[in-house]
């Protein structure tokens, strides 16, 4: 049986309400603009909560609105820039998948195909309502016979579908839940990379941070190695909040805490540390999926170099205390995540890589012991793999490998590169 994927617009395939923005695009410079605005933004939410029905929040929202086809037009183009920073991300599972890949929304196809259709969704597999316009072009209503115009149209269509398949959905509004409701979709994954709404995710089979997630949930190919959302990054101490939102916006999960708290040693990826803040070589010792540290203040005396050194820790710090470190220090520990380089490391060799364009980034983390390369190299000729481009550095007692390789290979090859003598961390990139 094939797979089928049931996905939102509204605030899912796109970070906003499309109606609510043509709102703000058809009331400007009107003086009621703010007013008018704010009801049809609160019959969006009440809609999305389960609190009012659909179609009486669809009704109240189309005759607030004083839109025309021009109005659209602007809509369209406002839409293509802000689609979902993860399911622009991943064009190519659309294309593999332009059959089984559907828009499913309460919203209008006047401006879902436009925006959509890019990324190689179909256009028959595009299920939303439609606007009524009058001689003018202005809409004055919409398609009532349309089942995705009343309460519980999700479910309705569906049934009339009579899909045969496995149905997964994703959305982030108590319509999407309806359809798990109704038993007809296999699991419901409550979209939240632009808007949480506890209604939907307390009862989700999984709540999503990012369609990345989605991807690695179900063992489906995806544009990026690891789901950020998935790395912990645990904030100790007094950090600024210009830092704790960089770390933010980059996906990351973030924990900000008074303390280094024993309950996260085991699984925190990446740790920013405040000024003052002390770490014990016990707590490090048994942080094995630590993979970056950043301290806002020199780092001497307060964390081991050696032993973060020893661990593979790649570590960035504020020796000089300058005040716009609070910024670069939690860039460079993203710029370590998603690229892999280790430009002004205070432990580990200087790197600054090009962006990946293509394939797959091997990173390979070991002892500074004679013969690593060459090792390394013989595993990649004796699998046949061809090397776009690869750096090597060392410094002090760590070396550091970076490879650039076609995607196509055997997984038994990461084995290999894992188990060679003296490896101390290895990970895979690719976005």
């Amino acid at each position: 049986m094939k797979n089928y994927y049931i996905i939102d617009f509204d605030s899912t395939f796109t970070q906003v309400e499309a109606l609510d923005e043509l709102a703000r695009i058809s009331l400007e410079g009107s003086p009621d603009q703010e007013k008018v605005y704010k009801e049809i933004e609160r019959y969006t939410n009440l809609a999305m909560e389960g609190k009012i029905s659909f179609r009486e929040s669809l009704a109240g929202r189309i005759s607030l609105l004083k839109a025309n086809k021009s109005h659209l037009q602007k809509l369209i183009k406002h839409l293509k820039k802000k689609v979902s920073k993860s399911f622009d991300r991943n064009r190519e599972f659309f294309k593999q998948n332009a059959d089984t890949a559907w828009i499913v929304s309460g919203g209008f196809k006047e401006f879902i195909i436009p925006v959509v259709s890019p990324y190689g969704i179909l256009e028959e597999n595009i299920y939303a309502n439609t606007f009524k316009f009058d001689e003018q072009g202005y809409i004055i209503g919409y398609d009532d016979t349309n089942p995705l115009s009343d309460e519980g149209g999700k479910v309705k269509l569906l049934k009339d579908l009579n899909i045969q398949g496995k149905i997964y959905g994703i959305g982030d509004g108590y319509s999407d839940f309806q359809l798990k409701e109704s038993g007809l979709i296999e699991k419901f994954f409550a979209f939240t990379e632009n808007i949480s709404r506890k209604s939907v995710t307390d009862k989700a089979d999984h709540v999503t941070p990012s369609f990345d997630e989605f991807l690695y949930v179900n063992q489906l190919p995806s544009a990026i190695s690891y789901p950020k959302n998935r790395i912990l990054c645990l904030i100790v101490g007094d950090v600024p909040e210009i830092a704790i939102d960089i770390l933010k916006r980059d996906g990351f999960s973030i924990r900000v805490k008074d303390t280094f708290e024993e309950k996260y040693t085991s699984d925190v990826g990446m740790l920013l540390l405040g000024k003052g803040v002390k770490v014990t070589n016990e707590q490090l010792s048994r942080a094995d999926k630590l993979k970056t540290l950043g301290y806002l203040g020199d780092v001497k005396g307060n964390v081991s170099r050696s032993l973060c050194t020893e661990k593979g820790i790649v570590i960035f710090d504020d020796k000089k205390e300058k005040s716009t470190n609070s910024e670069f220090v939690p860039r460079r520990m993203a710029e370590f995540i998603n690229n892999g380089d280790t430009d002004q490391s205070r432990n580990f060799p200087h790197l600054i890589l090009p962006k990946k364009l293509k394939g797959h980034r091997l990173l390979h983390i070991h002892k500074n012991v004679p013969g690593i390369l060459a090792r390394i190299n013989n595993i990649y000729a004796d699998n046949q793999i061809n090397i776009l481009s690869q750096f090597l550095m060392t410094r002090g007692d760590i070396g550091y490998v970076v490879t650039d390789i076609d995607s196509n290979y055997d997984k038994s090859l990461i084995k290999q590169l894992k188990q060679i003598e003296n490896t101390i961390k290895f990970r895979i990139l690719y976005k």
